[in-house]
């Protein structure tokens, strides 16, 4: 398959791009590196720098490429950045992703693979969320996927597209052999940090609260290694490019992990201690979630690769030592 990535030369992006590549897929990445990271690009790839909104640009490389499948990653990430300046997210995850999927829609690209979040489910009830859970984002960067969620749901009515939504809980890890990771020079992403003052490049952590109705009373969080989720987006696109079924899909483990057990984790793996402090919550941030991922996993058959925190923990601190 033709595949176009945009927010390719992020995190997952760029994740994605390996994978697709390792199984015999032609990869365009478009990205305008504000956020992304060219070496992040595999070589094999094609690179067009350019904004997912610039209408003009981005019709001119659909004629030219005839993509199958499209999926979308490019957007802004951050909650508390979201917190703070929700009209700037406004614009870049939702305003900006129409205009592009309208210019899709008008050039016969109409297989969309979109990069979507837990955060859509908010704080749930559930001890496992589903897919059939109620949709109640409680910050504007999950409010802004939920945008562009209902807007793909509403298109497949009126433009006869088909999507695959992946709701992705906590992404973490790197590629084993190195070749991405991720890169950040203010992350608030926990395993991020950990790996960071392991690696002595800051100097503490600081957990976002400690009073919590969990077994430690830190939040907790599901976990999933990137190159897992790269592989998911793989078989998606095998999928949609076959049967133009839309479907919606949680991405996780569905084993829950709190911030005391990261920190816990990373000392063995270092065999010392973190500096830790304890901080207030963040603003609009949730106790518990933890995937229901049955749904992907009894369709595709799917069996995760990496599902091991040590792992995980592991491959983003070899990361971090070389280009963190």
């Amino acid at each position: 398959m033709n595949i176009l990535l945009t927010g390719g030369a992020g995190y997952i992006g760029s994740h994605t791009a390996l994978s697709l590549i390792g199984n015999g897929h032609s990869v365009t990445v478009i990205d305008n590196l504000i956020t992304g990271t060219k070496k992040l690009i595999p070589p094999q790839a094609k690179h067009y720098e350019c904004d997912v909104a610039d209408k003009e640009s981005i019709e001119k490389i659909l004629k030219k490429n005839q993509f199958d499948i499209v999926m979308h990653f490019a957007g802004l990430t951050r909650v508390d950045e979201s917190v703070k300046y929700p009209k700037k997210y406004q614009l870049y995850n939702f305003e900006k992703s129409k205009i592009f999927f309208n210019c899709c829609f008008k050039n016969s690209i109409k297989k969309i693979i979109f990069s979507s979040t837990a955060g859509v489910y908010g704080d749930s009830n559930s001890e496992y969320v589903k897919e059939t859970d109620d949709l109640k984002p409680i910050n504007p960067y999950a409010e802004s996927k939920r945008k562009i969620e209902n807007f793909l749901i509403e298109s497949l009515k009126n433009e006869k597209i088909c999507y695959t939504i992946l709701r992705y809980f906590n992404v973490a890890g790197a590629d084993k052999n190195k070749r991405s990771g991720l890169i950040s020079k203010s992350s608030t992403n926990l395993i991020k940090v950990a790996c960071e003052v392991a690696a002595k490049k800051r100097e503490k952590i600081i957990i976002n609260g400690n009073d919590y109705k969990t077994k430690d009373g830190t939040a907790i969080r599901d976990f999933i290694h990137v190159s897992d989720i790269a592989d998911i987006h793989a078989i998606a696109a095998n999928s949609l490019f076959e049967n133009s079924i839309s479907d919606i899909y949680n991405c996780g483990y569905g084993q829950g992990y709190s911030v005391k057990d990261v920190i816990g984790e990373m000392e063995n793996i270092i065999n010392n201690k973190l500096k830790v402090e304890v901080g207030p919550r963040r603003e609009k941030d949730i106790a518990v979630s933890i995937a229901n991922s049955d749904k992907f996993k009894k369709k595709f058959n799917w069996k995760p690769k990496f599902n091991n925190l040590n792992y995980i923990l592991k491959t983003a601190l070899e990361w971090e030592k070389i280009n963190g």
